[in-house]
């Protein structure tokens, strides 16, 4: 066996622990969005650092908003928010790392409240928020943010764009020239994102 594990063949009981299986995707578009902020220098050093907002669909890895903000807040991702609400609907779900935007931290939950502002406008939008434990379970839009951090700095800069704002204005082109490209098509053709104005026919 000894022989077998340095050939590779086999795998010793720790290196079986560090493998991460892939979680699987779902299987429809709009059931489950990742959402994360990137901090990163998008402008290189035409401007100070700051945060990318990414919301990418889980079954088909195609970007549904992109916003470049100071950092992220519960603000900014109210913003966000409203603008992926009012282009495709209210999806089933979104998932997190559990940034306190979206869970209060255990110590500072008082009487067992661990639900956000942002917690709270997603549960009267009848919206589920899912919080990843692990960085792994967020793959899909941790591999995006490392896509975008090389080719849109690239295209930022060819660009001679040097602001959030001028930045935000070219995310749109960027995004769909990225879906046309990177985007795959989900395992069934159900669109489960549902309109804004039948809040009380669903819950």
């Amino acid at each position: 066996m000894h022989g077998m594990v340095e050939d590779g063949i086999w795998l010793s009981r720790k290196q079986r622990r560090q493998i991460h299986q892939p979680r699987l995707r779902r299987e429809c578009f709009g059931e489950l969005i990742q959402i994360d902020g990137s901090d990163h220098r998008w402008f290189e050093d035409r401007a100070p650092p700051c945060t990318l907002l990414v919301f990418i669909d889980d079954a088909t890895s195609t970007l549904m908003e992109l916003r470049f903000v100071q950092s992220e807040s519960t603000f900014s991702y109210f913003e966000a928010l409203e603008s992926y609400l009012q282009k495709h609907g209210r999806p089933v779900a979104f998932y997190s790392d559990k940034h306190t935007v979206f869970r209060v931290a255990k110590e500072d939950a008082k009487d067992g409240a661990r639900i956000t502002q942002f917690g709270r406008a997603l549960s009267e939008l009848n919206v589920e928020i899912l919080c990843a434990n692990l960085s792994q379970a967020k793959g899909r839009v941790e591999r995006a943010n490392r896509t975008l951090q090389d080719r849109l700095v690239k295209e930022l800069r060819i660009a001679g764009i040097s602001d959030m704002e001028a930045g935000n204005a070219y995310l749109q082109g960027f995004k769909e020239r990225h879906n046309a490209k990177f985007a795959k098509p989900p395992a069934k053709p159900d669109n489960l994102h549902r309109a804004l104005n039948t809040l009380s026919v669903d819950r």
